[in-house]
C-alpha cells in the first residue's frame, strides 16, 4: 500500500513537471462593443478573451487578456488595432495589432479601479479613455508612443458613450443618460488642454428650453412698490456656490435623455433620445434642433430585406404583439453615418435609412431583425453594415448591393449555465444557457452544429453515458430529455414533471443507469436513465436540508450505485454527508422499494450519515471512501476518509485528514476526473486549479474566467481525459481546454480507462440509441401554448387541477384529478394518501374556530386602540384650541335681526413676550428722555417746533387736529383702546432694531384693542342673559293669559345658542344620541325595575280619595281666584228641561234670577277677558321693545367689531410691511454676500487665466524667436551657397544653384470618388506630415543620383552639393513645421486671451451688479413705506380709467408748506395780472402804428412794380414786322412754300446716302467672310504652335532655362505694367477732355442774349 502511494506521488510529481493546459477554442457571446477590425473581420470581448470572427469563413481567432476579465474595449478598423483594459487595481490598457495579435503598446494611467470607455480617433494615433469611480477622468493618449497628452476629471459624472469627430480629432462627444457634452482639445506646441462645452438639450416634449440666468438680476423687471426684484437664490438664502445654479424644483424642466449620437461629415451631430425624438446638433453653436418626419410625395410601400427568427409558436397573439411593436414610436439606440444618409435602429428592431434635409427627414425601412438593436457599425471601406442586438446576435448587411441580411453570430438569450461532453466524449459537446437554449458544438475546433430552444428557464444539464441523450432540468420542476443521435437536429423526446420545486442538480452514475436529481427543499428523485424504460421515475427521498451537491459511484462487480449528498444544515453550521445505495431491485420490483407516497424505503437504500468538522460548499467521493471537500468559510480543500458506521444514530464528527490552502476566493466547488486521478477546484476568482488526487499538489492551473464574471459556473472532463469544458457564470464564455503533455504514460492511462468504460457501455449505447431514435418528438409548442395562452384558457386549465371539498353534514368529498400525462409523478403517488389527509380537516376546522375567537379579540383590541387614539387627538385639540385660551371664543346673536358678533379668542401672553415688551417700553422711555435733554441743550425753543414723534407728548397751546394725527399715525387704534404715543414715527424707522421694536409695540396695541372689545362684548353678553331672564319671567304670565284665553298662540321663548355657549360642544347630552344605548343585562334589569316602581307610584297618586273629593266639590282647588272666573259655570234650574208652559210662578222667578246671574257673569267674564288681552299686549310690547333695544346694542357692538377689525388690520398691515422690509433687507444682504463670493471666485479665475495668458505669450514669444532664428539660418544657407562652392567653375555654379533651388513636386492626394466613406481619407496631422516628409526625402534621394550630376562635375563636389541641398530641404521643412506650430500656438494664445477677456467682462458685470445692489439697498433703507389714513374723495386721480394712481414721483410734504406756497403763488399772481393789464394797454398803440406802417409800405411796393413792368416791356423783330408791314399774311405764306421746297431737296439727298450705305454694308460682309476663313486657318496653325510650344516647354524644363524664362517673364511683366499705366493715363486724359467740353458748353450757353432787370 505504501509503495502504491509512493508511486502515486511520483506520478503526481512527474505530471506536475510535464502537464500543461492549452486553450483549444473559445465560444461566447456578447451584447456590447462589436466592431470591425478590418473589412472582413469583426471582434468583440467575451469574458477574459477577445474573439475575432471572419464574416465570410466564420473562422475565429482568440486573444486572451492575461490579467482576467476584459474591461473597456475599442477597435479601430483603419489602423487594424484593438485596445482593451483589464479589471484590476490600477488597470492597464493594452493595444494589439491584427492579424498578428502583436502587442503594440501598454498604457498605464492614473485610474485606480476601472476604465468605463475607450475610443480611437478616426485616423491618427490618438486614444480617449474615461475612467470610472473615483476619478471619472477623460484622458487623451498617443497610443503609439504611450504618452498622456491631457486629462480632465469631472467627479460624479458617468459617461455611457464617447466618440471622436472623424473630421477633426480635436473634438470629442461624451454623452450619458441626462446630458451631452462636446470636448475640444486645444494644442499649444507639446501641451494639450481639454475644454468642455455642454449642449443645451430640449425638453422632454421636444420644445426648446429658454436659457435663463438664474444668478444675475434682470434690470428690465422692476417692482417700485415691493422693492428690488432679486434672484431666486437670494430669496432662498443661498450665498455660496449653490447660489449660482440653484433653481426651484417647480422651475426645473426635465430634458430629453440621450441614447445614441453620431458625427456627420460637416462635424455636426445627430442624436436619439428615450422620448423618441430625433435631434441635430451644431457642434460650433451647440444648438440642438428637432428633426421632423416628412414623408415623400411619391412614397410607396418600401421594399426591405427581412430577417425574421420566428419562435416555434406563431399565433394571433404574437401577430398582435408584432403590430403593436411596429405601431409604437421607436427609441433610437444605434446610428451609423453613410455617404448616402444615416442608418439608425432602436427598440423596434428595424434598421431604417434616413435622408435629412434641413429640419426634415425622410426614412425607409431597410430590414427587420425583430430584436432591439443596440449597435450599428460600418466596416472601414463602408461597404458592410454590422448590426448587433441586445441579446448579442450579430448581423451583416451590404447597403450598396442590397443583399440579404446574414447572421454572423446567433447568440443565446442568456449566459451559459453548463456544458458536458456527449458520449463517447471525443467528437461533440453540448451546452445549455439559462434561457433554455441547448447548443451542440464540434469538439475539435468549436464549430457550431445546431441549437434547440426549450422556451423555459434551465437550472441544470448533464449528458447520459449510456446513450446519446441529454437531460436538462428547469426551474418549474421539469426534466427534458433531448435526443442528440443526430447532432445536426437535436430534439426533445420526453419530459418528466417531478414536482413544483426547481431542479438544482443532475447526476448520472458511471454506468448510465440512474439519473439522480436534486431539487429544492432537500428532495432527491431517482429516475431510470435509459430511454428504453421511458425515463421512469423510480422514487424519491427527502433529506434534512438543502442539497448542495451530489456524487455517484458505480461498482461494476456488485452493480451497486452509491450516492453521496452534501448538506449544510443551518442549525449545526457544519457539513453533513448522507450516503445511500441504489440496488438493482428498484428497477426490477419498484413497488416493493417505495411506499404509498413514492418515497424510497430506508431499508432499500441503506442510508448513512456523516458529520464533518467544517461547513463545505462542495464535496466529491472516490471509490475508496475518500472524500474531498471545499471549505465554505475559508479557501481550504479538506480530505476525509469515511469509516463504516455500525448504526444510523452514530453522530460522531469526522475530522479531516489533510487540509491544504486553495488560494482561491470562497465559495467554490470540486470536480473529479473520470479516472479519479485528478481533482479540480474552481471558485469565484475564475482560476482553474488541477490537483493530483493523491498528493493534492497543483498539477496545472488556467485563468480562463474572472471574478468580475462571478467565476466558473460548471466544469466537465471528457471520458478520455484530454479535454476540459469550463463555462463562466456571468461572462457568457465557454472555454475548451486540452492537455499538452510531453510524456505518454498519463495519456495512456486515461485512454485505457476510456476504453474500458466504452467496452462496458458500448452494448448499452447501441441499444438505447436505437430506442432513442424510435421515440417520437415531444411537442415543445404545447408548453409554449400553455405558458402564453390567454386568461380564459388559463382558467379552464385551472379548473382541471385537483380540488377537495369537505362538508360536515354528509362527510362527502369530491376529488377531481388531472389526467395522468399532465399530473406530476409525485402527485400520482400522493393521490393514494389524500383520503387520509381529509380526516385532518375537521381538526383544522376546530383550530380555525379558535383562530376566529382570537381574531375577534384582536379586532376588539384594535378598535379600542383606535378609540384611544381618537380620544388622545381630541384632548390635544381641546388643549390647544380651548384650554390654552384665557378668553374663550363665543358669539352674541340678536333676538330678531341676523347679526352675530363674536369676540376675540385670546391666549395668555408668554413670559418672553412680556419681557420683550417691557424692554422695548423701557428703551422707548430712555430715547424720549434723551431727545428731551438734547432739545434743552440745543435750545430749540426759539425755533419752530419740528414735527413730533408719535411717542412724545408735548404741551402746546395750539390744538392739533385729531384726524390729522391719526392720518399720520396710519391707524385709528387710539380710539379703540390702543396707546399710539409709545410708537416710533413712521419716518424714523430705518434700522433693523427699530423695526423689530415697532412690531412688538404694534402687537401690544392689537392685544389692547382686542382686550377692550372683549370687555364691551362681555358686558353685552351679560345684558343678553339678563334680558332672557326678564323675557322668561314675562313669558310665565303670558303663558297663563294664553291658557286662560284659550288662544292658539305659541309663546316665544328666547334661549342661548351653541355659538353663544360653546361649552355645550364638550358635553354630550342624551338627546344627541340617536341610537339605542347598549345596556348590559344587569343595567337592563335595573332600568326595568325602576320604571315599574315609577308606574306604581303614579297609579297610587291617581287613586287617592282626598284628591277625588276635592275635584268633585271645588274643581280641584280650595280657593276660587279671579283668574278662575272664566271657568265658572252657573248651573241651570232643573226644570229647564220642561216646556215653558208647564212652569209655575216660582219656577219663572227662579229662571229670571238665573238669567240675571248669567248676564252678570258674562259681563264680568268679558270685562276680565279684555283686561287679560290688554295685559297680554302690554307684556308682548314690553318684550319686543326690550329685545329690540338689545338688538340695537348688538348692532352697535357689531359696528364696533367691524371698526376694531379695521384697526387691527391697519396695525397688521403695518406689521406686514415691517416684516417684508426686514425680509427684503435680509435678502439684500444675502444677495450681496453671494455676489461677493462670486466676485472672489471670478477674481481667482482671472488670476489663473491671466497667468495662463502670460505663460502662453511667453511660450509664443520664445517659439517665435526660435522660428525667426531658423528662418534666418535657412536664408543664410541659401546666401552662402556660392561661397561654399567658390572652388567650382562659374558655369557649374549657376547650374548647381538652379539644382539647389529645384524641389520635387508635392504628392497629390488621390480622391477615391467611388468610395462609400462619408468622411473621406483624412489621415491625422502627424501622419500626413510624416508621409509627406517621407515622399520628399524619397524624391530627394532620386535627385541625388549620379545620373542627375552635370557633365564635367567631379563626384566629390556632387556629393558635397547633395549634402548641402539635403540640409537646405530639411531646413525648409523644419521652418514650415515650425510655422504651423507657431500658428497653432498663436491660436491657443488668442483663445486664452478670449477666456481672460470673458472673465474680465464677467467681473465687471458682477461689480456693476454689486454697485447697483448697494444703491438699491441704500435707496430701500431711505425709501420707507408709510401708511396714511385718507378719507374717501380726497385722493385725486389723473384719469377715471386709472383706479390705482401712480405715486412713483410723489413727494410727501407737510400741509403748512403747501399753504405757505399757495399764499406766495396768489400774491405773485395778482402782481402778474396788474402788469399784464398795463402791458395790454400799451401794446394796443403799438399795434395801430404797425398797421399804418404796413399799409404805406404796401402802396410803395405796388407803385414800384408798375414802373418795372413798363420798363421791362420787350418789342421783338416779329412784332416790329407785324407793325411795319401791311400784308403780313402773304409774307408768311411765301415762307412756308420756300420751306417745303427745301424739305424735298433734303429727302432726295437722304435716299442717296442710304443707297451708298447699303453698298458699303455689302462690302463689309464680303470682308467678314474673308476674315473668318483667315481666322480658321490661323486657329489650325495655333494648335500646331501650341503643340510645339508644349514641346518647347518640356525641352525648356529639361534644359533648366529657368533664369532665361524668369528674365523674359519679368520683361513681359514690365511691358504689361507699362501698357497698363498708359491705358490708365489715357482714361484720365479722356475724362479731363470730357470735363473741359462740358465747361465749354456751359460757357457757350452763358453767351446767349438776355434782358436784365434795371433799377432806377
Amino acid at each position: 500500500m505504501e509503495s502504491n502511494e509512493e508511486n502515486g506521488e511520483d506520478n503526481g510529481r512527474r505530471l506536475a513537471r510535464k502537464a500543461e493546459l492549452e486553450m483549444r477554442w473559445v465560444q461566447g457571446f456578447t451584447n456590447r462593443n462589436v466592431g470591425f477590425v478590418n473589412n472582413k473581420t469583426i471582434c468583440y470581448p467575451c469574458g477574459n478573451y477577445i474573439l475575432f470572427v471572419d464574416i465570410e469563413t466564420k473562422k475565429k481567432t482568440v486573444l486572451k487578456c492575461k490579467n482576467g476579465h476584459v474591461g473597456a474595449f475599442a477597435v479601430n478598423g483603419n489602423s487594424q488595432v484593438v485596445a482593451f483594459s483589464d479589471q484590476k487595481l490600477n488597470p492597464i490598457i493594452y493595444i494589439y495589432t491584427f492579424p498578428g495579435l502583436v502587442k503594440q503598446s501598454e498604457i498605464k494611467g492614473e485610474a485606480q479601479l476601472d476604465y468605463s470607455l475607450l475610443a480611437f480617433s478616426y485616423m491618427g494615433p490618438y486614444l480617449a479613455t474615461y475612467s470610472s469611480i473615483p476619478e471619472f477622468a477623460l484622458s487623451i493618449w498617443d497610443w503609439q508612443e504611450s504618452i498622456l497628452l491631457c486629462s480632465k476629471s469631472q467627479p460624479g459624472v458617468k459617461v455611457t458613450s464617447m466618440s471622436f469627430n472623424p473630421m477633426n480629432w480635436h473634438q470629442l462627444c461624451l454623452s450619458n443618460e441626462n446630458s451631452l457634452t462636446v470636448w475640444n482639445i486645444e494644442r499649444n506646441d507639446q501641451e494639450h488642454h481639454l475644454k468642455s462645452k455642454p449642449v443645451r438639450l430640449p425638453a422632454e416634449d421636444g420644445s426648446p428650453m429658454c436659457k435663463q440666468d438664474v444668478f444675475f438680476s434682470h434690470p428690465d423687471i422692476q417692482d417700485l412698490y415691493y422693492g428690488p426684484v432679486l434672484p431666486i437664490s437670494a430669496i432662498a438664502g443661498l450665498a455660496g456656490d449653490e447660489a449660482e445654479t440653484f433653481r426651484p424644483k417647480d422651475d426645473i424642466q426635465p430634458s430629453v435623455h440621450p441614447t445614441v449620437h453620431c458625427w456627420t461629415a460637416t462635424s455636426d451631430l445627430y442624436m436619439g433620445c428615450e422620448e423618441g425624438h430625433f435631434l441635430a446638433i451644431n457642434a460650433e453653436t451647440l444648438k440642438a434642433s428637432l428633426l421632423y418626419y416628412k414623408p415623400a410625395q411619391d412614397a410607396t410601400e418600401p421594399r426591405r430585406t427581412k430577417f425574421r427568427s420566428f419562435p416555434l409558436l406563431c399565433d394571433d397573439s404574437l401577430k398582435k404583439e408584432e403590430d403593436k411593436r411596429r405601431a409604437q414610436k421607436p427609441v433610437l439606440l444605434a446610428m451609423a453615418y453613410h455617404k448616402d444618409g444615416l442608418y439608425a435602429a432602436g427598440s423596434d428592431g428595424i434598421v431604417r435609412f434616413y435622408q435629412i434635409k434641413g429640419t426634415h427627414y425622410q426614412m425607409d425601412d431597410s430590414f427587420d431583425v425583430s430584436e432591439p438593436i443596440t449597435s450599428l457599425d460600418f466596416s472601414p471601406d463602408y461597404n458592410t453594415l454590422l448590426v448587433e442586438t441586445d441579446k448579442g446576435s450579430v448581423y451583416v448587411y451590404q447597403p450598396s448591393q442590397n443583399e440579404e441580411v446574414i447572421k454572423v453570430l446567433d447568440a443565446c438569450n442568456d449566459h451559459f449555465l453548463s456544458a458536458d461532453f456527449l458520449t463517447p466524449g471525443n467528437k461533440y459537446c453540448v451546452s445549455v444557457a439559462i434561457s433554455g437554449e441547448v447548443h451542440v458544438w464540434l469538439l475539435e475546433d468549436g464549430t457550431f452544429i445546431s441549437k434547440l430552444c426549450l422556451n423555459t428557464q434551465a437550472t441544470a444539464m448533464v449528458c447520459c453515458p449510456s446513450s446519446y441523450s441529454v437531460a436538462v432540468g428547469t426551474k418549474v420542476g421539469h426534466i427534458y430529455f433531448i435526443d442528440v443521435t443526430k447532432a445536426e437536429m437535436p430534439r426533445v423526446v420526453h419530459r418528466v414533471f417531478l414536482s413544483d420545486l426547481p431542479v438544482h442538480h443532475l447526476q448520472y452514475d458511471q454506468s448510465g443507469q440512474y439519473l439522480i436529481t436534486g431539487a429544492a427543499e432537500g428532495h432527491i428523485f431517482i429516475l431510470d436513465a435509459r430511454p428504453s424504460k421511458l425515463f421512469q421515475v423510480l422514487g424519491y427521498l427527502v433529506l434534512s436540508s438543502e442539497v448542495l451537491g451530489l456524487s455517484a459511484i458505480y461498482d461494476v462487480e456488485s452493480e451497486l450505485v452509491e450516492v453521496m449528498a452534501l448538506l449544510c444544515p443551518p442549525d449545526i453550521k457544519r457539513a453533513r454527508l448522507e450516503i445511500f445505495c441504489l440496488p438493482t431491485a428498484i428497477t426490477i420490483d419498484n413497488d416493493e422499494c417505495i411506499d404509498e407516497r413514492g418515497m424510497l424505503k430506508n431499508r432499500v437504500i441503506q442510508k448513512h450519515q456523516y458529520e464533518l468538522d467544517y461547513p463545505l460548499s462542495s464535496a466529491v467521493r472516490q471509490k475508496d471512501d475518500t472524500v474531498y471537500g471545499y471549505c465554505n468559510h475559508a479557501p481550504f480543500i479538506c480530505k476525509y476518509h469515511l469509516a463504516k458506521k455500525k448504526t444510523w444514530k452514530d453522530v460522531s464528527v469526522t475530522l479531516s485528514e489533510k487540509k491544504i490552502p486553495s488560494n482561491q476566493f470562497a465559495p467554490g466547488f470540486l470536480h473529479l476526473s473520470p479516472n479519479s486521478q485528478l481533482l479540480t477546484s474552481v471558485a469565484k476568482d475564475g482560476v482553474l486549479f488541477i490537483h493530483d488526487a493523491v498528493t493534492l499538489e497543483t498539477v496545472a492551473q488556467e485563468h480562463c474566467h474572472s471574478y468580475q464574471g462571478q467565476g466558473i459556473g460548471s466544469l466537465s472532463f471528457s471520458l478520455d481525459g484530454q479535454f476540459i469544458l469550463v463555462n463562466g457564470v456571468d461572462d457568457g464564455t465557454l472555454v475548451c481546454l486540452k492537455w499538452n503533455r510531453t510524456g505518454g504514460d498519463e495519456m495512456k492511462e486515461a485512454t485505457d480507462y476510456w476504453r474500458r468504460i466504452l467496452a462496458v457501455l458500448n452494448n448499452s449505447i447501441y441499444n438505447e440509441n436505437n430506442v432513442l431514435k424510435s421515440m417520437a418528438e415531444w411537442n415543445i409548442a404545447t408548453e409554449s401554448l400553455l405558458e402564453s395562452s390567454l386568461e380564459k384558457e388559463s382558467q379552464e386549465v385551472l379548473q382541471k387541477k385537483p380540488s377537495v371539498e369537505v362538508t360536515d353534514e354528509d362527510s362527502y368529498h369530491n376529488l377531481n384529478i388531472l389526467s395522468t400525462d399532465e399530473m406530476t409523478w409525485l402527485n400520482q403517488k400522493v393521490q393514494k394518501a389524500i383520503k387520509e389527509e381529509i380526516k385532518k380537516f375537521a381538526d383544522k376546522r376546530k383550530e380555525l374556530k379558535k383562530g376566529i375567537k382570537k381574531l375577534r379579540k384582536t379586532v376588539r383590541k384594535e378598535i379600542e386602540m383606535e378609540n384611544l387614539a381618537k380620544c388622545y387627538l381630541r384632548d390635544i385639540i381641546k388643549k390647544e384650541c380651548w384650554d390654552s385660551m384665557s378668553i374663550k371664543g363665543h358669539a352674541i346673536k340678536c333676538f330678531h335681526a341676523a347679526y352675530k358678533v363674536t369676540n376675540y379668542p385670546m391666549k395668555e401672553r408668554s413670559k418672553e413676550e412680556l419681557e420683550a415688551l417691557e424692554r422695548v417700553l423701557q428703551l422707548k422711555k430712555i430715547e424720549s428722555a434723551d431727545l428731551k435733554i438734547r432739545k434743552e441743550i440745543v435750545e430749540f425753543q426759539s425755533q419752530a417746533i419740528p414735527p413730533k414723534e408719535e411717542g412724545e407728548k408735548v404741551e402746546e397751546e395750539a390744538v392739533t387736529d385729531e384726524s390729522t394725527s391719526n392720518s399720520l399715525i396710519g391707524s385709528l387704534s387710539a380710539q379703540f383702546g390702543g396707546d399710539t404715543s409709545i410708537l416710533y414715527h413712521q419716518m424714523d424707522l430705518h434700522t433693523r432694531e427699530e423695526k423689530i421694536n415697532q412690531i412688538i409695540l404694534l402687537q401690544d396695541i392689537i392685544y389692547k384693542v382686542k382686550t377692550a372689545f372683549n370687555k364691551e362684548f362681555d358686558t353685552v353678553a351679560r345684558q343678553k342673559e339678563q334680558e332672557i331672564a326678564r323675557v322668561k319671567e314675562r313669558n310665565l304670565r303670558i303663558q297663563e293669559i294664553v291658557e286662560q284665553l284659550e288662544l292658539q298662540e305659541e309663546v316665544w321663548e328666547p334661549a342661548l345658542t351653541d355659538d353663544e355657549i360653546p361649552e355645550r360642544a364638550l358635553t354630550v347630552e342624551d338627546s344627541e344620541i340617536k341610537v339605542e344605548k347598549y345596556l348590559t343585562p344587569q343595567q337592563r334589569a335595573k332600568a326595568e325595575m325602576m320604571a315599574k316602581i315609577e308606574m306604581e307610584r303614579r297609579l297610587a297618586a291617581l287613586n287617592s280619595a282626598r284628591q277625588r273629593a276635592l275635584y268633585d266639590m271645588m274643581g280641584g282647588v280650595l280657593e276660587i281666584k279671579k283668574e278662575d272666573i272664566l271657568k265658572i259655570e252657573i248651573p241651570p234650574p232643573p226644570f229647564v228641561s220642561k216646556p215653558d208652559t208647564l212652569w209655575n210662578e216660582e219656577e219663572k222667578k227662579v229662571f229670571k234670577e238665573y238669567e240675571k246671574k248669567v248676564k252678570e257673569l258674562n259681563e264680568e267674564r268679558e270685562k276680565y277677558r279684555k283686561t287679560l288681552e290688554t295685559e297680554l299686549k302690554k307684556l308682548q310690547t314690553s318684550i319686543q321693545e326690550t329685545t329690540q333695544t338689545f338688538d340695537d346694542t348688538v348692532s352697535k357692538l357689531f359696528e364696533r367689531k367691524v371698526k376694531s377689525e379695521m384697526v387691527i388690520y391697519q396695525e397688521e398691515l403695518k406689521i406686514n410691511n415691517l416684516l417684508y422690509s426686514l425680509l427684503l433687507d435680509e435678502e439684500l444682504s444675502t444677495r450681496e454676500a453671494g455676489l461677493n463670493h462670486f466676485l472672489d471666485k471670478k477674481r481667482k479665475e482671472k488670476l489663473s487665466t491671466a497667468e495662463a495668458v502670460q505663460v502662453a505669450r511667453a511660450q509664443v514669444d520664445a517659439y517665435r524667436e526660435t522660428y525667426d532664428n531658423l528662418a534666418a539660418e535657412d536664408k543664410i544657407l541659401e546666401r552662402g551657397f556660392k561661397k561654399e562652392f567658390s572652388d567650382v567653375p562659374a558655369h557649374h555654379i549657376e547650374h548647381l544653384f538652379k539644382l539647389y533651388k529645384r524641389r520635387p513636386r508635392a504628392q497629390k492626394i488621390k480622391m477615391h470618388l467611388d468610395t462609400a466613406n462619408p468622411y473621406g481619407d483624412r489621415p491625422g496631422s502627424a501622419r500626413a506630415y510624416k508621409e509627406a516628409l517621407a515622399h520628399l526625402m524619397k524624391a530627394i534621394d532620386e535627385m541625388d543620383g549620379p545620373e542627375n550630376m552635370p557633365e564635367g562635375l567631379e563626384l566629390p563636389v556632387w556629393e558635397r552639393f547633395c549634402l548641402a541641398r539635403r540640409t537646405k530641404v530639411e531646413s525648409e521643412q523644419l521652418v514650415k513645421r515650425k510655422a504651423l506650430a507657431l500658428a497653432e500656438m498663436q491660436a491657443f494664445l488668442q483663445t486664452r486671451m478670449d477666456d481672460d477677456e470673458k472673465i474680465r467682462m464677467d467681473t465687471e458685470k458682477i461689480l456693476n451688479e454689486l454697485n447697483t445692489l448697494r444703491e438699491e439697498k441704500m435707496r430701500f433703507q431711505l425709501d420707507l413705506t408709510v401708511q396714511f389714513l385718507l378719507k374717501q374723495g380726497q385722493v385725486e386721480l389723473e384719469s377715471a380709467a386709472e383706479l390705482i394712481p401712480d405715486y412713483t414721483d410723489a413727494i410727501l410734504l407737510h400741509k403748512s408748506v403747501i399753504e405757505e406756497l399757495n399764499c406766495t403763488i396768489r400774491a405773485q399772481g395778482e402782481k402778474k395780472i396788474a402788469s399784464m393789464v398795463e402791458s395790454k394797454d400799451f401794446s394796443k398803440g403799438i399795434f395801430q402804428l404797425e398797421w399804418e406802417h404796413k399799409k404805406m409800405k404796401m402802396l410803395m411796393e405796388d407803385l414800384n412794380q408798375r414802373a418795372r413792368d413798363i420798363q421791362n416791356l420787350h418789342v421783338s423783330r416779329d412784332r416790329q414786322l407785324f407793325l411795319r408791314i401791311l400784308n403780313y399774311d402773304s409774307r408768311i405764306t411765301h415762307q412756308v412754300s420756300v420751306m417745303e421746297q427745301t424739305f424735298g431737296v433734303m429727302d432726295k439727298l437722304h435716299k442717296k446716302k442710304v443707297k451708298n450705305c447699303q453698298k458699303v454694308f455689302k462690302d463689309l460682309e464680303k470682308r467678314i467672310s474673308l476674315k473668318e476663313q483667315a481666322n480658321y486657318k490661323l486657329s489650325q496653325e495655333l494648335q500646331e504652335m501650341l503643340v510645339s510650344v508644349s514641346e518647347r516647354r518640356h525641352i525648356f524644363e529639361a534644359a533648366d532655362t529657368r533664369l532665361v524664362s524668369e528674365k523674359a517673364a519679368k520683361e513681359h511683366y514690365q511691358n504689361i505694367v507699362q501698357r497698363r499705366q498708359l491705358v490708365d493715363l489715357a482714361k484720365e486724359q479722356a475724362q479731363e477732355i470730357s470735363v473741359l467740353q462740358a465747361e465749354v458748353e456751359r460757357l457757350r450757353m452763358r453767351t446767349f442774349p438776355a434782358l436784365f432787370e434795371m433799377e432806377y
